[in-house]
């Protein structure tokens, strides 16, 4: 499994790497912040660890909104620089992870009365256009609208605006990321937490590491420590002094399967009740509502779950949008809740806090927080350029392109799997998928996903609980009912001669997954939701 440069390599190979060298940079956070500083560290030839408490994007970025959007709400606020960059970073993923970064069209209702206003939301729009250097918006009168989305009949519907953005499988596009960074020469471990920061006349100068899977502790000697741990990083900080940043927010939301609420485009609206923002829009295969925008009280340590009057909140969003559709609870196949790291700027309303990220220097430890998963790449450049001088290297920002080019896949193929393939493993995908048989290259019932994509997965990506495999390495978790549960013996046959689990192990893995399941992805007590 060592053996395929970029793959992840055995676990034991890669622990016993962890005291052998000083590390120049060690990034502690697996998710798109840390997998993003990680590549852009590793290309400059720097010798670089990252670490993950869990699995691979398990907190906020595998439980995002799944957009690469270049901040259209920013503009409402004055915010032309986050809007700018995240256009221009939205543009370079799409030309350079097609298939993984796709186009999406948005379309926005024209009603009377409703905020923010037909006049308003077209000269953002045009500021939109003209940042990202093409025409993207135009107004659908009332008959197109009807075409482009069916069943669309808020009070007073008379057109609709319609413009451009994107999408992404957020745990995928992490994986991807720090495939690159692998091929660049990084080392990355989940499941290995920082209990500590090692402190040396006064500045960091490693971590004390633990083993999450079997107790073993680890210390490393770095020259630079990345904090890009996300809701967590205030605990970190807390080591060398630092005040308190953020302002934990939940942000929850539904899958509905596509037939039930079938959509062609993203419906952007906001809330009849409060004038949030709301979106429902077609993703692998189902259809995806969120957002909500909530304090969140709850311990980090514990999985987010979303509550009874969210899941009220965002079908009464939809109902309002297609009130013949008439969703109900019951119809939800999954849910997801997750915590953003949101930089705390006393605002009294939630939703209109800062995006905005944050990098500072305390002794030593870099955090790098806060943020949109659009900007990753620059917000990874922002932390370097603080990490350099500890690092005693050289920094200039640069615009080379985050990923190897790949090559070519079986021309016999068809377009949409050579396509999906090489979206996910990118340069790695011809080697990964050479002995691939037909079978192999069919879809899972009720979804876009390969069977091919299990057993790459198992021998490939770091799987060490059955969660990684369903919630992150493939979504099957969220796309089929009850988590995938009923094809859980297929999967199993699949992956099971790459995890090389006992039966034992099986059957405690499969009754995990079933609880963490039940408790944090499908629906809370129905007769707690108001609607």
């Amino acid at each position: 499994m060592g053996g395929l440069m970029g793959a992840c390599p055995a676990r034991a190979e890669a622990l016993a790497r962890l005291a052998a060298q000083e590390w120049d940079l060690a990034v502690i956070g697996g998710g798109i912040t840390g997998a993003g500083v990680a590549q852009q560290a590793a290309r400059l030839g720097w010798r670089v660890l990252l670490v993950e408490q869990r699995d691979f994007a398990w907190g906020t970025s595998s439980r995002s909104s799944k957009l690469v959007h270049g901040g259209l709400r920013y503009l409402k606020e004055g915010d032309l620089k986050t809007t700018l960059h995240s256009v221009r970073e939205r543009n370079r993923l799409l030309r350079e992870a097609p298939g993984l970064v796709e186009p999406q069209s948005f379309l926005f209702a024209d009603c009377p009365g409703r905020k923010p206003g037909r006049w308003l939301m077209q000269a953002g729009l045009a500021v939109y256009d003209l940042m990202a250097g093409q025409r993207g918006h135009f107004h659908a009168g009332l008959a197109t609208t009807q075409a482009l989305a069916p069943g669309l009949a808020p009070p007073g519907l008379r057109g609709a605006l319609v413009f451009q953005d994107a999408k992404t499988d957020d745990a995928r596009l992490v994986l991807r990321v720090l495939q690159e960074a692998r091929l660049l020469g990084a080392t990355t471990l989940n499941y290995l937490a920082a209990r500590g920061l090692r402190l040396e006349n006064g500045r960091v100068a490693g971590l004390e590491l633990q083993d999450a899977l079997d107790g073993r502790t680890h210390t490393v000697r770095a020259r630079c420590v990345v904090n890009a741990t996300g809701a967590w990083a205030d605990r970190l900080r807390a080591g060398v002094g630092g005040a308190p940043l953020l302002r934990p927010l939940r942000g929850s939301h539904l899958l509905v399967p596509f037939w039930r609420l079938p959509v062609a485009q993203s419906i952007s609206l906001m809330h009849p009740r409060d004038g949030r923002p709301v979106f429902l829009y077609p993703w692998e295969g189902a259809t995806l509502i969120g957002t909500t925008d909530l304090d969140h009280p709850g311990s980090l340590d514990l999985e987010a779950s979303i509550t009874p009057a969210e899941v009220g909140y965002l079908i009464e969003a939809v109902n309002d949008q297609f009130p013949g559709a008439q969703l109900t609870p019951s119809d939800i196949s999954a849910c997801y809740a997750g915590v953003r790291p949101v930089i705390d700027d006393g605002q009294k309303n939630a939703s209109k806090a800062t995006r905005d990220h944050v990098v500072r220097d305390e002794s030593g430890l870099v955090t790098l927080t806060g943020g949109k998963l659009t900007t990753f790449r620059l917000m990874a450049q922002d932390a370097l350029a603080l990490a350099a001088p500890h690092v005693g290297q050289p920094f200039a920002r640069n615009e080379t392109p985050l990923f190897t080019p790949a090559g070519p896949l079986n021309p016999r193929w068809s377009p949409a799997v050579r396509q999906r393939l090489l979206a996910r493993y990118g340069s790695l995908a011809a080697h990964l998928c050479a002995d691939a048989h037909a079978e192999d290259l069919e879809c899972i019932p009720g979804t876009q996903t390969l069977w091919i994509e299990l057993p790459l997965a198992a021998r490939h990506e770091a799987v060490e609980h059955l969660d990684d495999l369903l919630l992150r390495r493939t979504r099957l978790g969220l796309l089929l009912p009850n988590g995938a549960l009923a094809l859980l013996e297929r999967i199993r046959l699949r992956c099971a001669p790459h995890l090389g689990w006992s039966d034992a192990r099986w059957d405690t893995e499969i009754a995990r997954y079933r609880e963490l399941v039940a408790a944090h992805y499908q629906l809370p007590d129905l007769n707690k939701i108001s609607l």
